[in-house]
């Protein structure tokens, strides 16, 4: 079964830069202003790097 990506925007803080845009390696997240980040699934490899990063486990890998 393949894993897909979510955002749990509850858990975001949406008042700062996401830190974990950055360590996307495909750039797959994106950000609008302080907004929770997007998954454009099309680029997304499912690697887990950014749900690893994400300090308030607001992006999970299931």
């Amino acid at each position: 079964m393949e894993k897909n990506l979510k955002v749990i925007v509850e858990n975001c803080p949406q008042n700062h830069k996401c830190p974990a845009v950055s360590f996307c390696p495909v750039g797959a997240l994106s950000q609008k202003e302080f907004e929770a980040p997007t998954i454009d699934e099309t680029k997304c490899i499912r690697c887990g790097k950014c749900s690893n990063f994400c300090p308030k486990k607001a992006l999970v890998l299931r």
